[in-house]
């Protein structure tokens, strides 16, 4: 017997599904499992019909019992499921899917085989009924059989009206948003079928079998202060064949070179983007190459939960899972040699860009809600990038809160940058004072996008109980002309990519007037920017070069970018750059402006290495990686981003020997990593003579001394002019100034480490000198000196 309903004759009976209910339970019913075929490009479908619903118009539905033939055996039991937690998640022996969508009209639950999903063909759909299934608007169903080769997703049916924000297309099947891994193509730059460029995807069923060995690992809880960032890309850092990875371009190639980054002397990793996304999103033949133009960079997430599969060895090997525990290990192993890992995320836009972008999860299942529209539906772009995230909507900004949450507990990251931050701070579509904090506000008159002082997303992280007692690092700008850093909204706690450190460290020690006194103020850690606010030197973390502009090798050879290789004629990226190429154009120079080169090199490098707050070395500068003076390498996955292992080897000697000393230097140095911004007692300014610093426009020499409890007291010095100076040393009666660090001496003698054969020769060369308590320093140079007893007194 089965119970088949017959809609008002408003709606043609061939329209609807058939269902069969237990009537002894009413908790308990079974669904009728319908096959289909689906596109997500093709023409939209007829809405699906929701059983045992009065229509809107109040009419009420006919059940009549009708005798029907046994149809193929059901797969599952079907229960109405709870509405928390969100996702799919394993209890009571079966599987719980829970989904928030508050302006759908129907829900389906869509189960894919792995066979079914390259011919998109749906295997099973579960229809949700909304008086049992939908509790406010969490749309829930659970079920129980075996999910064995299956994945999952979603329809969802409703308006289609993009005036009112409403993208609602049941001919969709969407990712669930807290899909912990999704299955779609396996392999890295590889078309889908039929030559798709945007395949079906699909969503992790969980399964008691999804296990991974910890080991015992615990966070490592590093001071901020203390840390040595390396920003990376995943693919990039072992994708060239010098690599010899047993691995190329995965998270297991990263730790095959886990050695190599502690040699370095680096404790954290801020992994670019590892969220699920599509690196075929821009693929297109790039003439110039004569290859295709990838989405290198990542920065499109389509999934938040999902570790990006084409980074894992395994693809979509266990249903994605291979993935997730791939990612896994990648942390565990770098705990165990004492590194940490940050991850770069991304909830100021998705991968669904504007209204002509694709409709893979958030705009189908409520487009209103996750982005912010102005009011004739159209997309606010504060991220120049078609969309920006809805992030201060009580419903966005508490599935950012779980996500976070979730890379820390089940996956043990240390802690997150967030990509242009500020957007964070903006007020969500259809603010108001009552949806946020309960109650009108007198003579409020935000509007959608406005900077929030106190922005209920970054609040609700700033005090979560979890996620306060990891890194939180804001690139406190974004593009619709929001620019914070010194000012983003911290609560003690927030870090911040220093911009201004940047620009400044750049224009000074290139030799630009005007900037003596600016350039102080980084090394002592940005107090004109965070002492104020109540902030440490550690909130600020500096850095001269990102993956976004030039590398440290390309600043110092290009005056302007060199982008063609992007296929844009050389109108994308920054034409802003503060670099100088020392003399000539290019790679092919004079042997005089080479050596010029490695010394603004090392400035560089020494300067972010003695500057208080926390420094953050770009892949591949430890060793001179260039990009040919193009400043915006998001589109290649080929040798201008890839880093380059056999380059190591000619730098052993050379550069990346005084990156790893001066990171060791540093982690030895009390001194260098200070809690506080440093006070008069511990640090004093000097110019050509002790205690007579120049902060006048035309001045381009810094030093200062600092007392160290471990070194004693260091002197550092930087002449960013052209001509060379004798700079003369304070007097420290009964102590002598030791040489350690000169930029302007060829290597080794660059830096006297202890181990270096001719030490004390090259120390006696400048013996004369030092007697006198006087230094030479070359133009363009810097220089570390260390107090010590004197023995001959």
């Amino acid at each position: 017997m089965e119970l088949q309903l017959i809609h008002s004759p408003s709606v043609s009976n061939h329209c609807l599904p058939k269902f069969t209910f237990n009537k002894c339970r009413k908790t308990k019913f079974k669904v009728g499992i319908v096959s289909n075929s689906f596109s997500n490009t093709g023409k939209k479908a007829n809405p699906l019909i929701i059983s045992n619903n009065a229509s809107e118009r109040g009419d009420a539905d006919t059940a009549v019992v009708v005798d029907r033939p046994p149809t193929t055996p059901r797969r599952f039991e079907v229960f109405s499921g709870h509405p928390t937690p969100f996702g799919a998640t394993l209890r009571d022996g079966g599987v719980n899917f829970a989904v928030v969508s508050s302006n759908a009209s129907s829900a389906t639950l869509c189960l894919i085989s792995l066979s079914d999903l390259p011919e998109k063909r749906v295997t099973e759909q579960i229809v949700l009924n909304p008086l049992t299934n939908k509790t406010g608007d969490v749309w829930h169903v659970f079920l129980k059989g075996s999910f064995e080769d299956m994945v999952y997703g979603y329809r969802f049916d409703g308006s289609f009206s993009p005036e009112d924000g409403l993208y609602f297309d049941s001919s969709k099947i969407l990712i669930d948003p807290y899909a912990k891994a999704v299955v779609s193509r396996g392999e890295y730059g590889v078309l889908g079928p039929e030559e798709e460029c945007w395949p079906q995807m699909a969503c992790l069923v969980p399964s008691k079998y999804d296990e991974f060995d910890w080991e015992g690992d615990l966070p490592l809880k590093y001071p901020q202060r203390d840390q040595v960032i390396y920003e990376m890309h995943v693919r990039g850092f072992t994708r060239h064949e010098s690599s010899d990875s047993k691995y190329p371009g995965t998270y297991l190639g990263v730790v095959e070179k886990l050695d190599y980054l502690q040699k370095l002397g680096v404790n954290c990793i801020e992994l670019m983007p590892c969220h699920e996304f599509n690196e075929l999103e821009y693929y297109s033949y790039n003439s110039v190459l004569g290859d295709y133009k990838m989405n290198f960079w990542g920065y499109s997430t389509i999934n938040y939960f999902s570790p990006m599969a084409r980074y894992s060895s395994a693809g979509i090997g266990n249903y994605g899972l291979g993935a997730v525990n791939e990612f896994k290990y990648l942390v565990r192993e770098a705990h165990k040699r004492g590194i940490e890992v940050i991850m770069d995320v991304v909830f100021n836009h998705t991968a669904e860009g504007n209204e002509n972008g694709p409709i893979l999860s958030f705009r189908g299942l409520d487009n209103s809600v996750f982005y912010m529209l102005a009011p004739k539906g159209e997309y606010y772009n504060y991220s120049g990038c078609g969309n920006t995230f809805n992030c201060n909507h009580p419903i966005v900004r508490q599935f950012i809160l779980d996500c976070l949450r979730y890379w820390v507990t089940e996956m043990h990251v240390d802690g997150f940058r967030f990509d242009l931050a500020s957007i964070l701070t903006r007020s969500s579509s259809l603010w108001d004072a009552v949806n946020v904090y309960g109650t009108a506000i007198e003579g409020e008159t935000l509007t959608t996008g406005s900077p929030l002082g106190s922005p209920p997303l970054v609040d609700m992280i700033s005090n979560d109980p979890i996620l306060r007692e990891v890194k939180l690092i804001a690139e406190a700008w974004d593009c619709g002309g929001l620019y914070q850093v010194g000012m983003f909204p911290h609560w003690g706690i927030w870090s911040e990519w220093n911009g201004k450190y940047r620009d400044v460290v750049r224009q000074f020690i290139k030799g630009t007037d005007g900037f003596s006194g600016a350039f102080a103020e980084c090394l002592c850690g940005s107090p004109n920017l965070y002492q104020e606010g109540g902030r440490r030197p550690w909130n600020s973390v500096n850095f001269v070069c990102a993956h976004d502009g030039f590398t440290l090798a390309d600043l110092v050879t290009y005056n302007d970018k060199h982008n063609l290789a992007n296929g844009e004629d050389n109108k994308d990226g920054e034409n802003h750059n503060n670099s100088w190429n020392c003399g000539q154009e290019g790679e092919f120079a004079s042997i005089s402006v080479k050596k010029l080169r490695r010394r603004q090199m090392r400035n560089f490098f020494l300067c972010l290495m003695v500057s208080q707050g926390v420094p953050m070395i770009y892949m591949g500068d430890e060793y001179g990686h260039t990009k040919g003076g193009n400043n915006n390498t998001y589109c290649h996955d080929n040798f201008i981003n890839y880093f380059r292992w056999d380059k190591i080897e000619e730098a052993a000697s050379d550069f990346f020997r005084f990156c790893c000393l001066m990171t060791k230097f540093r982690r030895e140095c009390e001194s260098l990593g200070l809690n506080d911004f440093p006070i008069a007692e511990r640090l004093q300014w000097h110019g050509h003579s002790p205690g007579m610093p120049d902060w006048t426009k035309a001045s381009r020499f810094v030093a200062f001394t600092l007392i160290d409890s471990v070194k004693r007291e260091l002197y550092i010095a930087f002449n960013a002019s052209h001509v060379a100076v004798t700079v003369a040393l304070p007097e420290r009666p009964g102590c002598r100034w030791d040489p350690l660090v000169d930029t302007g001496k060829p290597t080794p003698f660059d830096f006297l480490s202890d181990d270096l054969p001719g030490r004390e020769v090259a120390i006696r060369q400048y013996a004369h000198f030092l007697e006198s308590n006087l230094y030479p320093m070359l133009s363009y140079s810097s220089i570390i000196l260390s107090l010590s007893p004197d023995d001959n007194i």
